[in-house]
């Protein structure tokens, strides 16, 4: 049995945001190095990327996701505004 590794975003020292420093193709053994910053996206917690998969899978149906999840829609809104606050603040810490 596989177990997928979870990639760090934060520093385990002293919890700054991490950067990617190197990509390498597995295929070709290819690499490049820079200084490179997670997309917003990749910088939500695993659990709120997980929650975004589910709403595109369900058409952004916040209903069908309540269904599925069992629980009430105004949870299912509330997480889905926390997530859009999260979206913005990272948005601005990557402008800057």
């Amino acid at each position: 049995m596989s177990i997928e590794k979870k990639m760090p975003q934060v520093c385990p020292s002293c919890d700054t945001r991490l950067k990617v420093k190197k990509l390498h193709c597995p295929h070709c053994a290819t690499e490049v190095e820079g200084l490179f910053t997670f997309p917003v996206l990749a910088s939500l917690s695993n659990e709120d990327q997980s929650f975004i998969l589910d709403f595109v899978k369900t058409g952004g149906s916040l209903k069908e996701m309540a269904s599925r999840m069992k629980l009430s829609y105004p949870t299912i809104r509330n997480q889905l505004d926390d997530i859009i606050d999260r979206i913005r603040l990272l948005q601005k810490q990557h402008k800057n």
